[in-house]
């Protein structure tokens, strides 16, 4: 077996040409993994190849598949609906910082996640009693503003929403919450082993197995449209206990104690 990797390092501009150079290079399978947008170009790159996604939010609603049962079509895969889980992280913020007075999250308007992202974020505010601000930015410049333009003043919390513009970017946003004072929380520990405060997530590294195997199955012969979308049942929770020390947050015994790693 050959594998041909394709990394577009968050700049999605570049995902059709990929998608194009691998489908005329008459590949077995396109695993799109951890990405809605290169799913997305896939589907619209070939009908025939078979896809495995593995994704952070519903893939009926971003037109992917027909259904979870029967996926129809050439893409099958996982969904960690990553997406979905904003009412918990919210729940998990106030927790650890129940001083929290404003609550920011900061957008990738280009993302297919944020549409999904944004409008499970503001029905479980509303359920909290919680008025979320949003600022916007899909390149570096406008991320150091967005940082910038949140008020230098105790209080200040934020939720990040999964994004891959974000994540290549996961070490110089842990720089930023901490040069700003804002404690933040992620979905997946990846961002927290880079310096961040707190995530809350599927495990990325189960998706990937479960991807794994369902990219085994379809290369000995069955079919994606015959292969139900999964959903990980596997959800983890990651503190970074030098990043909390250095915000001035003393983490609650309950979320220590709740939590799958704790970063020392």
């Amino acid at each position: 077996m050959t594998i041909e990797y394709r990394w577009a390092s968050g700049q999605n501009e570049k995902l059709p040409a990929m998608a194009a150079d691998l489908v005329q290079r008459k590949v077995s399978l396109i695993a799109t993994l951890g990405s809605s947008p290169a799913t997305l170009v896939a589907k619209k790159a070939t009908q025939t190849i078979p896809i495995v996604m593995a994704i952070g939010t519903d893939p009926v609603a971003l037109g992917l598949v027909q259904s979870i049962s029967r996926p129809g079509g050439n893409i099958a895969g996982i969904t960690s609906v990553n997406a979905e889980l904003a009412a918990k992280r919210l729940g998990v913020l106030r927790e650890l910082v129940p001083q929290a007075a404003n609550y920011f999250t900061i957008v990738n308007q280009s993302s297919a996640l944020t549409e999904p992202f944004v409008k499970e974020l503001q029905a479980a505010a509303t359920t909290l009693g919680i008025q979320i601000k949003t600022q916007h930015a899909s390149n570096d410049r406008e991320l150091d503003a967005a940082f910038g333009q949140i008020p230098k003043q105790p209080g200040n919390v934020l939720v990040f929403p999964p994004d891959s513009f974000y994540y290549i970017r996961r070490e110089r946003i842990a720089v930023l919450s901490a040069q700003h004072a804002v404690p933040a929380i992620f979905d997946v520990r990846d961002y927290v082993d880079a310096g961040g405060l707190i995530s809350y997530g599927g495990d990325f590294l189960n998706v990937m197995q479960l991807a794994g195997v369902y990219a085994a199955r379809i290369l000995k012969g069955e079919r994606p449209a015959d292969l139900p979308v999964q959903q990980t049942a596997k959800f983890e929770m990651v503190i970074n206990l030098k990043a909390a020390k250095a915000l001035g947050i003393e983490v609650p015994p309950k979320l220590l104690f709740t939590a799958d790693d704790v970063i020392e």
